[in-house]
């Protein structure tokens, strides 16, 4: 199998710092010191919606390839902000043509398009499916508390898409994901019931923060273990793109070059199941992930969850 194709979505809307900082407690300096970001994509009201996203980056993946929408069968759409609860998926299938695929949402936060890619992985191995594409697409800016400055600094919306394909070399070189649903309530976006709907996102920054730098160099150890790998093997870590504090704590204790470490965190923020495919399309569109590089994907979040993916692209 391989992981191939690569497409990105935003919307046009831009929030920055200082915006931010006329409406909350906050400055430019005081968010890019904690966090490295800068500015962040919305969604504003009607004028978007995450279907839209989600077939501009499906499109972008498919054209990349020259694979066509029919012969995709199956579409895996993971986002914890569909436009519809009942799942979006079946919308991005409408919308592509690609009427011969099977088409539903999967459901992991921030560690959803990791989760996404080793699900699909499953399916092409098994020899069920040749071609299935994984979208991860957010909307978060519906549920940020905009008076909140924990939150409300962190999140953009955007999609991105790969296609994940049959292939007579496997590509896939290891993965391992997990679940602690004790931490559950460090973040979260709870259904409440008396606003007749959801609370906005509630997240303990500093347990996140202390979890991320735990759990993601464990899980990057315990992948390059399995499949006898140095970390000085992978030519680039896309981590999820929550924080560049963060990435630079795994670079640091991995040992790994800051240039390995991809971050495009600075111009959209945590776009949650986004944040992965989109800066893989950054750094392929330009150049500077080629075919043949080993990369090294973690998602983590609300769950608690948390997992990594190895894989040679092109």
């Amino acid at each position: 199998m391989r992981i191939w194709g690569h497409g990105g979505a935003l919307p046009p809307q831009i929030i920055t710092n200082e915006q931010l900082a006329q409406q909350v407690d906050t400055s430019d300096e005081w968010i890019v010191t904690r966090t490295g970001i800068k500015e962040r994509r919305v969604v504003v009201n009607g004028s978007g919606s995450l279907v839209a996203l989600a077939l501009e980056a499906s499109r972008q993946a498919l054209a990349s390839t020259g694979v066509a929408p029919i012969e995709v069968d199956l579409i895996l759409l993971t986002s914890s902000t569909p436009d519809d609860l009942f799942g979006s998926a079946a919308q991005i299938q409408q919308g592509l043509g690609a009427y011969r695929s099977v088409a539903f949402d999967l459901t992991a936060a921030c560690s959803g398009f990791v989760f996404g890619v080793i699900t699909a992985a499953q399916f092409i191995r098994s020899g069920t499916f040749r071609h299935i594409l994984v979208v991860g697409a957010d909307v978060l800016s519906r549920w940020v508390d905009w008076q909140d400055r924990g939150t409300c600094i962190l999140f953009g919306d955007g999609a991105g898409a790969v296609l994940v394909s049959s292939h007579s070399r496997d590509n896939l070189l290891g993965f391992a994901m997990a679940t602690d649903g004790k931490g559950g309530g460090l973040l979260n976006l709870p259904y409440a019931p008396d606003r007749s709907g959801f609370a906005p996102i509630f997240m303990n920054g500093k347990e996140v923060y202390r979890f991320a730098v735990t759990k993601v160099p464990e899980t990057i150890e315990e992948i390059l273990a399995k499949s006898h790998h140095q970390p000085q093997d992978v030519d680039w870590y896309i981590l999820h793109q929550a924080n560049q504090r963060i990435m630079d704590a795994v670079a640091l204790r991995l040992g790994v070059a800051p240039h390995k470490m991809v971050s495009n965190i600075a111009q959209v923020g945590n776009t949650s199941a986004a944040s992965i495919p989109l800066a893989l399309d950054d750094y392929a569109r330009s150049g500077q992930i080629k075919p043949g590089d080993k990369i090294m994907a973690v998602g983590f979040g609300a769950g608690l969850s948390w997992g990594g993916v190895l894989f040679q692209w092109g």
